[in-house]
């Protein structure tokens, strides 16, 4: 607006977005290249957490096995193999998931399907 222009009673303004069902959540969702904010996967950063209190617990001793480490926790030690298959995820990688960084294809059910050992295919998780 200019100098001495007159102020308008109403002012529209457009903004695109869509909205997405994420987790069981209702999420805005921008278009490319609108800036994003960082947004944590909770849900993914959990699922991090667990496998590796659950890798540090196998490897103190505390249980000898992932069936048993799995009997104390109420969960198929299948599900528990699958989490526990997270901590061989890259460190920068979890950096990112943990900060809000990683790409938004990068969700729990993506990481628990089968996913390259080395760490530099991990790069460019999809």
């Amino acid at each position: 607006m200019t100098r001495g222009a007159p102020i308008p009673d109403t002012v529209t303004l457009h903004v695109p977005f869509r909205v997405v069902k994420r987790g069981g959540r209702k999420e805005m969702q921008m278009p490319e290249g609108a800036a994003q904010p960082r947004r944590t996967d909770s849900t993914l950063v959990k699922a991090l957490a667990r496998a590796f209190r659950w890798k540090r617990m196998l490897e103190s001793g505390e249980f000898g096995t992932i069936a048993e480490l799995a009997a104390r926790e109420a969960i198929p030690s299948t599900y528990m193999a699958r989490v526990l298959r997270l901590t061989l995820i890259a460190p920068e990688v979890v950096e990112a998931i943990l900060d809000g960084r990683q790409p938004r294809t990068l969700t729990l059910p993506t990481v628990m399907k089968p996913f390259p050992m080395a760490w530099k295919e991990q790069r460019t998780f999809r």
